[in-house]
């Protein structure tokens, strides 16, 4: 499985288009949707983004819930009906829609941030902001942090 890393800044162009970091792009170069996943986080005012993988296996944990439990329903309202399949255009580009611009209050610029299996798309202020939070809480937590041991088998 690839991984998104690190963080790019990109311009929106005046017809509302950002392109995609090319280490991103490569990371989906094996699917069958030539394109990227974004929906609406439900914890930042920023969005989430994927792969077309990823999102088949996040449906999948949520085939594991209750299938008519309220958690189950509004998961599915707040991940899967939000979602939005962006097409790359002949220049690895795409276009947000307007909705989630203003939701992640991105203006002229895009902060494409990598998280492993998954990324965010946010305004590069507001994940300044969010990351610096992130690591001074990161400072007072490091000596109760361990990693979990990878299970031989």
């Amino acid at each position: 499985m690839a991984l998104f890393l690190s963080t790019f800044t990109n311009k929106i162009d005046k017809k509302g288009r950002v392109s995609v970091p090319a280490s991103f792009r490569n990371a989906l170069v094996n699917q069958a949707f030539a394109g990227i996943v974004v929906y609406r986080s439900l914890k930042y005012a920023a969005l989430e983004g994927c792969g077309m993988e990823r999102l088949e296996k996040l449906s999948e944990s949520f085939d594991q819930l209750n299938m008519f439990s309220d958690v189950q329903d509004d998961l599915s309202a707040s991940v899967f009906a939000d979602a939005q399949m962006l097409s790359f255009d002949s220049e690895g580009r795409v276009s947000l829609p307007q909705s989630f611009l203003q939701f992640a209050k991105i203006t002229d610029y895009v902060a494409f941030v990598g998280r492993g299996a998954t990324f965010q798309v946010w305004s590069p202020e507001v994940f300044k902001e969010h990351q610096d939070r992130a690591r001074a809480r990161l400072r007072e937590e490091l000596p109760n942090i361990s990693l979990a041991k990878k299970q031989e088998g």
